[in-house]
């Protein structure tokens, strides 16, 4: 056979085994249709005059304006814990300090002294917690797709109506300053933007200062109607040192300073969101699904009265997303096409004297056209995708007509029906929530028969046959030089503690090898056929290396650090070099192990010792067929042996490759299995799509580690047979 015969077959088998992987990952990975649809003043969100329009007023759309002006802070990773206040010592328990409690002590002091202006709420991120997804739910109101985690380091534009759309086609002037993902993802939407790279985590203030320089400059000045600041320091703080730090509470309260500038500066018609995208974890990452990571702080406050009521002892909670609806609203703005989210109805309980209806009836239609738009969507998005659960989704219609002709009817009768209009805000509610809830069951859009469907397992049938080849050592010996060559870049992406696993990594190797060589007798048939246990205990060395290492199938941990090894200050606005980097360091032990792979095959033969074996007479018709050398005579040793027989040699190889890929396929067949069964489950985006990603992302790169190893192989037996070509043809002159 010959060496490139056996490569292209290898590589046909890899070819397999990646279109299985992309068959599985089509059919699972949480995908939905992004329309690009987009609402406006001129289209009404459902049929009929709009219920709340003040005709000719200035910035009345599909309703009246409340404020004219927004200034939204975002400080990234603003767990809804580090807004509280420091919790008072109760007797009789251990005194608890926490670094973070109590840092923003100005939006208490605004809670307590204007009760009826400011509201604090514990908002609900939906996972993956990853800033680019929370953007685009903040943006759009819509929900993130599992599959979108991946581009977290290469943004798109937006392609889905969204607030900054809404705004600047109204032209409203949006002043942004602070993180640059917001650059990729809304290209020349801002009127004055100030970037500033936020990919170095290990930079606590440049972002923050940056923004601290522009910002009260940019207000003083007047010509925004829309702030943006997204501060980093927190979210790069959590990554670097954790929350516990006290470093954390030096970067809060610089927020709260901030904060305070702001509120000093507001006038009656501008409004103040200060909002986190997500929280962190007790050790400061974020990326899944657990409460500290979806759990973030949303503080709004006015000069002007918001609230009638004064606000609940515990915060309320609410979905993330219901800041897109509740802002459009507010500013006079069409809601943004693909929201789902819900208005938060307790705004728009302060209406003007001007107006005739009670605050019920305020909450009521502001829930009204939050449904309508809602409800057009639906309708739109379903004939497009067609995957929303039928039955659902027909309930939903049902719910949605029945609350809309109550509404209908108490708006021309308006006086003395508080009752009902209580009970069309809870059916307005109801739909709502049931809408949401559909949306993420029926978006985690699991393919049975893609997930079933072709996932191909290769099995080697090759006959078991003995090789022979010649010169000692010298392919083991070009396997372990180029080993060592690979290790020590992959070593130095790596903390100095590691260094000590990767040693143990190759003591570990060097006795497993030994043992091989001890369980095959070189004089046994078959020693070129490597046993399956053999190849099944070197595979999973490789896995349980990956977590020696110190990593997890999880993106939260993984190690980001590797990104600036050798780059300190950064990469600019490269994107590929840093993602290879942390790649290489995350899958180290898969490629080490894969491009080693053939050391199985050569290690009893290394361990030969010279001159202790004699030819082995052949038996029965092997030996009517061979003609050997006179029984006693010294058989070629170690690696010499495989020089006789270069088909066997050949054979031999791709038994071990395609060995070596069947158990990796087995264990990918096994996580896909986990992930199509326990698709529905509570932990499938935290731990099974991660795992099921790492594994396939892990198959990819043994598979081509396991090609370079065979080919180096192969090569260097193509150089061994011209030296010694040249070799005879030197000694016959």
């Amino acid at each position: 056979m010959q060496k490139i015969s056996v490569l292209l077959f290898l590589a046909w088998v890899c070819f397999l085994f990646y279109a299985g992987i992309a068959l599985f990952t089509s059919g699972f990975l949480l995908t939905r249709l992004e329309l690009t649809n987009h609402s406006s003043c001129q289209e009404p969100p459902g049929p009929g005059p709009l219920p709340w329009r003040s005709q000719g007023e200035p910035g009345a759309c599909w309703m009246a304006a409340r404020f004219s002006r927004v200034v939204l802070v975002l400080i990234d990773a603003l767990r809804f814990d580090f807004a509280q206040p420091q919790r008072s010592h109760v007797p009789g328990e251990p005194s608890v300090s926490l670094p973070f409690l109590g840092k923003l002590g100005s939006l208490q002091r605004i809670l307590e002294i204007q009760p009826h202006h400011a509201r604090l709420y514990q908002s609900k991120a939906d996972p993956p917690t990853t800033t680019m997804q929370r953007l685009k739910a903040l943006t759009t109101g819509s929900l993130p797709t599992f599959i979108d985690a991946g581009s977290n380091f290469a943004s798109y534009a937006i392609v889905e109506d969204n607030l900054i759309k809404q705004l600047t086609s109204a032209g409203r002037r949006v002043v942004f300053m602070g993180d640059d993902t917001w650059k990729d993802l809304f290209p020349g939407a801002f009127s004055q933007a100030f970037f500033f790279s936020s990919f170095n985590v290990r930079d606590l203030h440049t972002v923050d200062n940056g923004i601290m320089e522009h910002l009260y400059p940019t207000m003083d000045s007047g010509e925004w109607d829309v702030l943006i600041a997204h501060f980093l320091g927190v979210d790069h703080c959590g990554h670097k040192h954790g929350p516990h730090h006290p470093e954390m509470a030096k970067k809060l309260s610089q927020m709260d300073q901030v904060i305070q500038g702001i509120v000093e500066r507001l006038e009656n018609d501008t409004l103040l969101v200060v909002i986190g995208d997500h929280g962190m974890t007790k050790s400061g990452d974020h990326g899944g699904d657990s409460e500290l990571e979806i759990s973030a702080a949303l503080f709004l406050y006015s000069p002007t009265a918001l609230f009638l009521r004064a606000p609940p002892e515990e915060p309320e909670v609410v979905p993330q997303i219901s800041l897109v609806p509740t802002l459009a609203l507010l500013l006079g703005l069409p809601i943004p096409f693909g929201n789902i989210g819900e208005v938060m109805a307790e705004l728009f309980s302060a209406v003007e004297d001007s107006q005739p209806h009670s605050s019920a009836l305020a909450q009521a239609t502001a829930l009204y056209l939050n449904a309508q738009q809602v409800f057009r969507f639906l309708h739109t998005y379903s004939a497009a995708a067609q995957d929303l659960q039928v039955e659902e989704f027909h309930r939903l219609n049902n719910l949605f007509s029945k609350a809309s002709a109550d509404y209908l009817r108490l708006l021309q009768s308006p006086q003395g029906a508080e009752a009902a209009l209580q009970t069309v805000i809870t059916e307005l509610q109801e739909f709502l929530r049931g809408v949401r809830a559909m949306c993420i069951e029926s978006w985690a859009r699991f393919s049975l028969e893609e997930i079933r469907g072709r996932l191909e397992r290769t099995k080697s049938q090759g006959p078991l046959t003995v090789a022979a080849y010649q010169l000692g050592s010298v392919y083991s010996a070009a396997m372990v030089t180029a080993l060592t060559l690979l290790a020590f870049p992959l070593l130095l992406l790596h903390a100095e503690r590691i260094s000590l696993v990767f040693l143990l990594l190759f003591l570990q190797s060097f006795l497993l090898l030994h043992l091989l060589a001890a369980g095959i007798p070189i004089t046994t048939s078959g020693p070129f056929t490597v046993p399956w246990q053999a190849v099944s205990a070197w595979a999973l060395m490789a896995t349980q290396t990956f977590y020696s290492t110190g990593h997890q199938p999880v993106f939260p941990t993984i190690h980001w650090h590797a990104a600036f090894v050798g780059f300190p200050e950064g990469h600019g606005s490269s994107t590929w070099l840093p993602a290879l980097l942390v790649g290489a360091n995350t899958f180290a032990s898969h490629l080490l192990f894969a491009v080693g792979c053939p050391l199985l095959l050569l290690w009893p033969f290394l361990c030969e010792s010279q001159g202790s074996q004699k030819r082995r007479q052949p038996h029965g018709n092997e030996a009517e067929a061979r003609v050997g050398p006179e029984e006693g005579e010294e058989e070629p040793l170690m690696e010499m042996r495989l020089r006789d027989a270069p088909h066997h040699f050949n054979v031999a190889l791709l038994q071990l490759g395609l060995k070596y890929l069947f158990v990796l396929g087995i264990q990918i067949l096994a996580c896909a299995l986990a992930a199509s069964i326990l698709r529905r489950h509570l932990m499938v985006w935290k731990v099974f799509a991660p795992k099921f990603i790492f594994e396939a992302m892990g198959f990819i790169v043994s598979s081509v580690g396991l090609f370079l190893g065979l080919a180096l192989v192969m090569r260097v037996d193509g150089a061994v047979s011209s030296w010694l070509q040249q070799l005879v043809l030197a000694q016959q002159r």
